[in-house]
C-alpha cells in the first residue's frame, strides 16, 4: 500500500484514564485506506528528549467522519507530549505502515476471538468493526489488571460480545485472559495483541486447540519502515523486522513453542 506523510488534524482528544488519551484525527482530504493492524509513525513536537517518531496502532476508521483514531498510553515524555494535544492541532503521521490482519482474506472465519490486554487492545476495535461489516460477529476477550485498564469497553459492545478479565477481580472473570470460561466455547480464528507473554499465553492455548491465530507484535520500533532494524523478530524464516513484515504475524511463523 502507498503510505503517505500527512499533517493531520486533531477533531477531539479524550481522556479515557490517568494514562490513556484518545485522539481523533482528520484531514481535508479523504484519509487513505488503512487496514486493521496496521500502524502509523508520529512525529512528537518539543519533547527535547523525544527523536524519533513514535509508533502507533490504528485504533479506529470513521469513514463516515474522515477521522483516525488513535489510543496513546502516557507513558514516557513523547506520548505525554501526544496527551496534551487540544483540537486544532497538528500530528505529522506517517501512514499507513505494517501489514495488517488477515481477517478481509478468505476463507473468512465464522467464530472468531479476539483477545486483547492493556493498550493492546487497540487494533482489535477496528478489527472487530471490519468483521461486523462482513457479517461475522466476533467474540472480545479483553485483560488487564484492574477494571481501570479495560479501554473502550462500550465501543467493543458495538461490534460484538466482549468477555472481560481483570487480575484483581474488579471486573469481569478474576485471572488472565487465558482463565476466562469463554475458552471453553468452540472458535475457528484467533487474534491478539497485547503484552508478549500473555499473546505467547493464547498462542499456545491456539496450537493445543489447533485454531488459526495471528499475533500482533509490539516490539519496540523506530522508523517503521524495516532500515534501523532495531524491530527485529526471530522467525521460522530468519530474523525478520516487525514493523515491515508484521506487525501481524501468524504464530506458526514465530519460534514462540521451541
Amino acid at each position: 500500500m502507498k503510505k503517505h506523510i500527512l499533517d493531520l488534524t486533531i477533531s477531539s482528544v479524550e481522556r479515557l484514564s490517568e494514562r490513556h488519551v484518545l485522539l481523533k484525527l482528520t484531514h481535508a482530504d479523504a484519509l487513505p485506506e488503512m487496514l486493521p493492524g496496521q500502524f502509523v509513525e508520529v512525529r512528537v513536537d518539543g519533547s527535547s528528549s523525544t527523536f524519533l517518531r513514535r509508533p502507533i496502532s490504528i485504533n479506529f476508521v470513521d469513514h463516515e467522519n474522515n477521522e483516525m483514531w488513535l489510543l496513546v498510553a502516557m507513558v514516557g515524555d513523547g506520548t505525554r507530549k501526544l496527551g496534551e494535544l487540544k483540537p486544532g492541532d497538528l500530528l505529522n503521521c506517517v501512514l499507513p505502515l505494517g501489514n495488517g490482519f488477515t481477517s478481509h482474506l478468505s476463507p473468512l472465519a465464522s467464530h472468531p476471538l479476539l483477545v486483547g490486554g492493556g493498550v493492546g487492545v487497540a487494533p482489535l476495535l477496528y478489527l472487530g468493526a471490519e468483521l461486523q461489516r462482513q457479517g461475522v460477529e466476533p467474540t472480545f476477550l479483553l485483560g488487564g489488571r484492574t477494571k481501570t485498564d479495560l479501554l473502550e469497553l462500550e465501543l467493543f459492545k458495538k461490534f460484538g460480545r466482549v468477555c472481560v478479565t481483570t487480575e484483581d477481580g474488579s471486573l469481569g472473570e478474576k485471572g488472565f485472559v487465558t482463565n476466562h470460561s469463554v475458552l471453553n466455547e468452540t472458535f475457528d480464528q484467533i487474534f491478539t495483541c497485547g503484552p508478549t507473554p500473555m499473546m505467547k499465553a493464547v498462542a499456545r492455548y491456539a496450537n493445543e486447540k489447533a485454531i488459526g491465530c495471528e499475533a500482533s507484535l509490539e516490539n519496540l520500533m523506530a522508523c517503521g519502515l524495516g532500515a534501523c532494524l532495531c524491530c527485529v523478530e526471530k522467525t521460522t524464516e530468519g530474523n525478520l523486522c516487525v514493523c515491515k513484515e508484521g506487525p501481524v504475524f501468524n504464530i506458526k511463523r514465530l519460534l514462540w513453542q521451541s
